[in-house]
């Protein structure tokens, strides 16, 4: 049974509407990922939002400027929607943890339960953090913090860690507010 067909639930602008920054933006993502998602495509309703969300997405997934390699950024990004029961972030990431990775069931174990996965100490320590601090915030103290420090992770490393929590619990909020679905094409990648 295929997804429903709709990207939002809220009109999407036809990309030939948009400021020639977005078109070329667009254009690019369809060269280098073979397709514009969807997220980009619903927040085109926003153009200035749209902007900003594509920086703030960039500078934390994608930057070299962080001690997290991005496929442990993209593993907080699918134990986070997991927890939110996010469908389209976990459509979308869990693909990203399947290319990253080159480990189909990786991405599989993230998506339905990290704790199955076989992880480094400190990748599992990384993931306990997101996952507190998705479903228990006001319970994260100290001691929580102290857990990321013997793991290895410096305070840029939990800065970096919280704010990846703290950017998915958002989109995840944006994207079942506006029942987004993710494109269909992530269903097949990488497996």
């Amino acid at each position: 049974m295929p997804q429903p067909d709709h990207i939002s639930r809220l009109p999407v602008p036809d990309t030939a509407t948009l400021d020639a920054d977005l078109q070329k933006y667009f254009r690019k993502c369809q060269e280098k990922l073979g397709l514009v998602p969807n997220v980009l495509r619903a927040y085109a309703l926003r153009p200035t939002h749209l902007r900003n969300f594509i920086s703030m997405y960039n500078e934390l997934m994608l930057s070299d400027d962080s001690g997290l390699t991005v496929l442990e950024r993209e593993m907080i990004a699918v134990v986070v929607s997991a927890c939110n029961r996010c469908y389209y972030c976990l459509v979308a990431h869990g693909q990203a943890v399947r290319e990253l990775s080159g480990d189909p069931q990786l991405g599989e174990m993230l998506v339905a339960n990290y704790r199955v996965a076989s992880l480094p100490a400190r990748q599992r320590a990384m993931l306990d953090y997101a996952h507190r601090l998705t479903v228990e915030p006001a319970a994260v103290g100290e001691a929580d913090r102290e857990v990321l420090r013997r793991a290895g992770f410096s305070p840029a490393d939990i800065f970096d860690i919280s704010e990846v929590v703290a950017f998915f619990n958002y989109s995840n909020r944006m994207a079942q507010a506006l029942d987004l679905m993710p494109n269909p094409e992530y269903h097949a990648m990488h497996r």
